[in-house]
C-alpha cells in the first residue's frame, strides 16, 4: 500500500510537470496558430482519445450527465480562452503563477455556491495571494498589464470550473464527466474559432508537435495521472502537489530563457505559492508534527 501511495504522489507530480511545460508550449504555438483553433484541436484530440480508451464507460451517459458536463465544459472553455489570450501579452512564468490564484479563490466561490464558509486559513491565504499578485503584476503607476489581467480572469473561471465539478460531478464517474466537459469545451472553441478566424487553418509541421503534446500529455495523460494520484493520496497532500504546476511553469520558462526575474517578482511567486499551501493544507503538517512530538 505504501508503494501505491508513492506511485500516486509521483503521478500527481508528473501531471503538474506536463501542465507546467504547457505554458511555454502554448506561448510559442499561439505565434503560429490562432489561440482558439489551438485549443479546439487540443480538446478535440483529448476528447477522441479518452472516448476511445473509456468507450465502455460512456454507455452509462444520460441526458442529465450531458447537461452537467456541458456546464462544466463551458467554464473550462472560459478559463482556457482567457488564460491563452493572457499568455500572448505576458510571460509563461507570470501566466502560470497568476493562474494558480484559483486555488485560493475556490473556497470563496464554494461559499457562494454551496454555503461552505471559508476558514481563517482561507482568509490568510487570500491576503497573501493578493499581495503576491500585486508584486508580480502591478506596474510602477499601479496599473496592471493586459496579459496579466486576462490571466487573472482565466484564474477566476478555473475556480468556477472547480466549483462546478464539485457541484455537478459529485457521485458521477469522473472520467465520463471529464470526457463530456472536453467535448463541450471543444465545441465552444470550434464555434469561437469559426467566428473569429473563419475557415479552419492548416496545421503546419512547425506547430503539429505542440498540438500533439498538448492533446496527449498536457490534457489526456495529465488527467489520468491526476485521477490515479488523487485516488490514493490524501486531499491535503494532493492539493500541495498540484500547486507545483505554477512552480514547474516558471522553472521551465526560466530554463527556456523566457523570464527576466526581479527580486519583486520572485517575492510575488513565493507569496502566491505559500498562499496556496496555506489555503489547501491548513498547515496540517505542522499540527501532525506537534502531535507526534507530544
Amino acid at each position: 500500500m505504501k508503494h501505491i501511495g508513492t506511485l500516486a504522489r509521483a503521478a500527481i507530480v508528473l501531471a503538474t510537470l506536463f501542465w507546467g511545460t504547457s505554458f511555454v508550449i502554448i506561448k510559442d504555438a499561439v505565434d503560429l496558430i490562432s489561440p482558439n483553433y489551438l485549443m479546439a484541436l487540443r480538446f478535440t484530440g483529448a476528447f477522441i482519445l479518452l472516448s476511445v480508451i473509456f468507450r465502455k464507460r460512456l454507455c452509462a451517459v444520460d441526458g442529465k450527465m450531458i447537461l452537467q458536463g456541458a456546464i462544466i465544459g463551458v467554464f473550462l472553455y472560459l478559463a482556457y480562452i482567457f488564460q491563452t489570450y493572457g499568455i500572448m501579452d505576458t510571460t509563461p512564468g507570470k501566466n502560470a503563477f497568476l493562474t494558480a490564484f484559483y486555488c485560493v479563490l475556490v473556497p470563496f466561490l464554494a461559499w457562494a455556491a454551496k454555503g461552505a464558509r471559508p476558514d481563517r486559513f482561507n482568509l490568510i491565504a487570500a491576503v497573501m495571494c493578493i499581495a503576491g499578485i500585486g508584486l508580480i503584476s502591478l506596474n510602477g503607476d499601479f496599473t496592471i498589464g493586459k496579459g496579466d489581467f486576462l490571466t487573472l480572469v482565466g484564474g477566476f473561471f478555473f475556480a468556477c470550473h472547480m466549483v462546478a465539478v464539485s457541484k455537478f460531478g459529485d457521485g458521477r464517474d469522473p472520467i465520463v464527466i471529464t470526457i463530456l466537459q472536453f467535448a463541450a469545451a471543444a465545441v465552444c472553441f470550434w464555434i469561437t474559432s469559426l467566428i473569429t478566424d473563419g475557415a479552419p487553418q492548416a496545421v503546419g509541421a512547425d506547430v503539429l508537435p505542440a498540438v500533439i503534446y498538448l492533446c496527449l500529455f498536457c490534457t489526456a495523460a495529465a488527467l489520468l495521472l491526476q485521477n490515479f494520484g488523487q485516488k490514493y493520496t490524501s486531499p491535503s497532500a494532493a492539493a500541495l502537489l498540484l500547486s507545483l504546476e505554477s512552480v514547474f511553469g516558471t522553472a521551465f520558462s526560466a530554463f527556456m530563457g523566457r523570464e527576466d526575474f526581479t527580486v519583486r517578482m520572485i517575492c510575488g511567486f513565493v507569496m502566491i505559492f505559500l498562499a496556496i499551501v496555506v489555503s489547501e493544507t491548513k498547515l496540517s503538517f505542522f499540527r501532525k508534527r506537534e502531535k507526534i512530538q507530544n
